[in-house]
């Protein structure tokens, strides 16, 4: 009886420092002041960390990012990126091995967002609420809780984002000499954008004669920015009576579709648009065959160039936001997460992960990773960030791979000094952004949404669906009379169980 119990107290003893050689590796320092960015104590220096990141063209260890964060952090940091290509397998395959990276970056879209819920409910993923508490007082100041919140997977934080800026990207570009050519004004409205198109093919003003196209479009994007506001569906789920529908399902898709049918078969919309793909509407824009198409602002400076190029004289300019007939209107504004950060739970280091994390949303230093130095890498005067050329592209072209957690406040502020590289490119980010009313922007209403399973899993085949669905009844494939059918097929293709779910969250939101 006796061995027994002593047999019995050697193992409890054993179970005892096993247990406490595990919680070893944590790298707990429990006697840190949340603020600090010393070691916790004199004879233990910081870990050097490991962190997985998305992509980039330049090796991170080697960027200038890379070595100021180690100056103002106090943190030597082993980078690693994901591969270009198979991603999803890759980091799949670091996880289910628990390679022990301390922190990982991945983009923030609808499917790196279903991979990290996933792996949060399966416990792949430290809980960050309690570390955030004691070692993260810049986290909380820096992230607004609407975007903490959306980042929670059942009521728990795993994950520190970086929000999306809400910058309208894209809308309809017209040949404005051609306007001046035949004494036109701007359209405002679609009646007024017909009359302007019905112009371009009666009266050549490109000089083109039978050949030129009013209007371009790819077949790949067959909802068209601008023109799908001004039907109502300026996202591609919109409200619709206090519920959230998908384009499919609006009332307002079979208004747009008879709008695109009639500008097709009236010869105002190109005949080969279901087979364009976007490189092909640019190259007839610029060879100077076409009036119209949709351009996002970070392409002007190079379509101008190549306009310029065929023709010295030819101006383009955005059109503004189109009323629709029933005075709808509006351009989609991002929301949601372009990118964000956990902690495995095969972290060594998950508490110095954190601290470092903190140490790099500081104010100063997280400028200094966004847009560098000041009279070094831009200029600031009232109240603008001016990048230094070509330094500011030589050591911050790539920063935002740095990031991990944003400064909310400043950073959309920060961040205009990529677009003021280029006075063009400046302009055209400005007028969809600055000078078109606020009233025209439409916020998605569900890139804030937390991990959605329904929606997650149909919404990449459904949206193909969608597209080709409506290329068929642009172009006359398929009679826009098939429609209830088509949202049949739609509902069971996942549409209905997508539309449960998502408003099964919506008006839980609105309580």
């Amino acid at each position: 009886m006796k061995k027994n119990c002593k047999h019995a107290m050697a193992l409890l003893m054993a179970g005892s420092l096993a247990i406490t050689a595990a919680c070893g590796t944590s790298g707990s320092n429990s006697d840190t002041d949340s603020s600090s960015t010393t070691p916790t104590t004199a004879d233990k220096p910081k870990p050097t960390l490991r962190n997985l990141s998305v992509w980039m063209q330049d090796d991170y260890n080697h960027y200038p990012v890379a070595k100021m964060l180690e100056e103002k952090t106090g943190y030597k940091v082993q980078y690693d990126m994901l591969p270009q290509e198979n991603v999803t397998e890759k980091l799949n395959l670091l996880i289910a091995s628990a390679e022990p990276y301390d922190v990982v970056t991945t983009l923030g879209t609808s499917s790196y967002k279903a991979l990290y819920s996933d792996y949060a409910k399966r416990g792949a993923l430290v809980d960050l609420g309690p570390l955030i508490d004691k070692y993260g007082p810049h986290i909380k100041a820096s992230l607004s809780q609407e975007t903490l919140d959306a980042a929670k997977v059942d009521g728990k934080l795993y994950g520190i984002p970086v929000k999306t800026l809400a910058n309208v990207s894209s809308s309809l570009m017209i040949r404005k000499d051609w306007l001046d050519k035949l004494g036109l004004k701007m359209p405002t409205t679609t009646d007024e954008l017909v009359a302007v198109l019905k112009a371009f093919k009666e009266k050549d003003p490109g000089g083109n004669g039978a050949k030129n196209i009013p209007f371009a479009i790819s077949g790949t994007a067959s909802i068209v920015e601008n023109l799908a506001g001004a039907f109502g569906i300026p996202n591609t789920w919109n409200e619709v009576d206090g519920k959230l529908l998908p384009r499919a399902m609006d009332p307002a898709y079979k208004d747009y579709v008879t709008f695109m049918n009639n500008l097709f078969n009236e010869g105002l919309l190109d005949k080969e648009f279901p087979i364009n793909q976007a490189a092909t509407v640019n190259e007839k824009f610029t060879s100077g065959r076409v009036g119209v198409i949709a351009v996002g602002w970070a392409g002007v400076p190079m379509l101008t160039d190549a306009l310029i190029k065929n023709n010295p004289n030819a101006q383009m300019v955005y059109m503004p936001t189109l009323k629709g007939p029933k005075g709808k209107f509006g351009l989609s504004e991002p929301t949601g997460f372009d990118r964000i950060t956990f902690i495995p739970k095969a972290s060594k280091n998950p508490e110095d992960a954190i601290k470092w994390i903190n140490a790099k949303l500081d104010k100063d230093t997280f400028r200094n990773t966004a847009i560098g130095e000041e009279n070094k890498h831009y200029t600031f005067k009232d109240g603008a960030y001016t990048p230094i050329l070509p330094i500011f592209n030589d050591e911050r072209n790539q920063a935002v791979n740095f990031l991990t957690g944003s400064d909310e406040k400043n950073y959309p502020t920060y961040w205009q000094a990529r677009v003021r590289k280029d006075s063009r490119l400046f302009a055209a980010w400005e007028y969809l952004n600055v000078k078109e009313p606020a009233s025209i922007r439409v916020k998605d209403p569900l890139g804030m949404s937390p991990y959605l399973q329904e929606y997650s899993k149909h919404n990449a085949s459904l949206s193909t669906m969608v597209n080709d669905q409506t290329v068929k009844y642009i172009s006359g494939g398929e009679p826009i009379s098939s429609l209830d059918a088509f949202i049949a097929k739609f509902k069971a293709a996942g549409g209905e169980a997508s539309v449960k779910e998502v408003n099964d969250w919506y008006t839980a939101t609105k309580k």
